[in-house]
C-alpha cells in the first residue's frame, strides 16, 4: 500500500487529494476483505465485483462513487501486477457504471457582477478576496492553484500568469487589464504589511502565513451572501462561470481546454453543453413562439 502512493504521488504525479482519496477508497475495499478472510493479493475479478455490487446495493453508491472506487482499484492492481506480484490482474476487464451528464452550475454574467462588487472597504482582507475573485473568474484557476501562487508566477507587463496544476503540469494563463491592476495594488498593500514574505505564496492570511481553501472559503460564502447568491457561491463555481462565459463570447474550445489545464478536450466538452443549456433556454424565453 505504501510502495503503491509514492507510486501514484510521485511517479504518476497525481493531486494529492486524488492520493489520499484512492488510500481512502483501498482502506475501506480492504476492511471488506478482512471480514471475509481474503488476501488483497489472490482475489479474483468475482470477488471484485461482489465487493463493488455491495457498495451499490447496500451503501446506495451513485454511479461516479463508484467510478473512482473502480479507478482506485484498478490503479492499485495495475502497479502489483507491474511488480509481478499478481499472476493475473483481476482489475483488468472491470467495466466502469456509466455516469450521468451533469452540468455544472455557473453564475451569470449579472450575478458574477454582484459578486465583483461585493468586497467592500479598504482592508487588507478585502482587497485581498477582490483581487483572488477577479483572478480566479478572469483565469478559471482551480482554487488550489491559486493559494499557491507566487509574485514570480505572474508577468504583469505582459499579463499572463504560470501555473502548476494537476500532475504537476504547468501551462500560462492570459490575464486582462482589470485583474492585473487590482493585483498590483494588493501586492503593494502585501509587501508593506509582511515585507518579509518575500518568497511567500501571494496571498497570506492576517498572521502573514499562506492563506488555507478553509478560509478562502468562508470569506467566499460571506460575499455570496452579501450579493445575494447565499448557498450558490463557492471556489470551483468560478471556474465553471470563466469556462462558459468564454464559450458564450465566441471562444474556441481548445484554448478553453489550454487555460482550464485539462489532459482531454472531452473534460472540456461538457462546457459546450452548459452555454447549449443556456442558449435553449434564452430561446424559450425570448422568441415569439417560445
Amino acid at each position: 500500500m505504501e510502495e503503491y502512493l509514492r507510486y501514484i504521488a510521485v511517479e504518476r504525479g497525481l493531486a494529492r487529494n486524488t492520493t489520499l482519496a484512492y488510500a481512502s477508497d483501498l482502506r475501506q475495499f480492504f476492511a471488506y476483505l478482512e471480514q471475509r478472510g481474503l488476501d488483497p493479493i489472490r482475489v479474483s475479478r468475482g470477488d471484485l465485483e461482489d465487493y463493488l455490487w455491495e457498495l451499490k446495493s447496500r451503501h446506495g453508491l451513485e454511479a461516479s462513487s463508484l467510478f473512482r472506487k473502480i479507478e482506485a482499484l484498478r490503479s492499485f492492481y495495475f502497479f502489483q501486477a507491474a511488480e509481478r506480484r499478481l499472476d493475473a490482474n483481476p482489475a483488468a476487464e472491470l467495466r466502469s457504471p456509466r455516469r450521468p451528464l451533469r452540468l455544472p452550475e455557473c453564475l451569470s454574467a449579472e450575478e458574477m457582477r454582484r459578486l465583483l462588487a461585493a468586497p467592500s472597504g479598504s482592508s487588507y482582507e478585502a482587497l485581498r478576496a477582490r483581487v483572488m475573485i477577479e483572478l480566479l473568474y478572469a483565469t478559471g484557476m482551480r482554487v488550489s492553484e491559486i493559494l499557491a501562487l507566487k509574485a514570480e508566477y505572474v508577468n504583469l507587463q505582459d499579463g499572463w500568469v504560470r501555473v502548476l496544476g494537476k500532475g504537476a503540469k504547468e501551462r500560462l494563463i492570459p490575464v486582462h487589464e482589470r485583474a492585473l491592476t487590482l493585483l498590483k495594488q494588493f501586492l503593494l498593500v502585501r509587501q508593506r504589511r509582511f515585507p518579509h514574505a518575500v518568497d511567500a505564496e501571494s496571498f497570506l492570511n492576517r498572521r502573514g502565513r499562506k492563506l488555507s481553501r478553509v478560509q478562502f472559503w468562508r470569506d467566499l460564502q460571506a460575499l455570496g451572501k452579501r450579493a445575494g447568491l447565499a448557498g450558490r457561491v463557492h471556489p470551483h463555481i468560478l471556474r465553471h462561470t470563466f469556462a462558459t462565459h468564454l464559450l458564450q463570447g465566441g471562444a474556441d474550445l481548445r484554448s478553453v481546454q489550454e487555460m482550464l489545464g485539462h489532459s482531454s478536450l472531452a473534460t472540456t466538452q461538457i462546457y459546450t453543453h452548459l452555454e447549449k443549456s443556456g442558449l435553449k433556454e434564452s430561446h424559450r424565453r425570448h422568441h415569439p413562439r417560445g
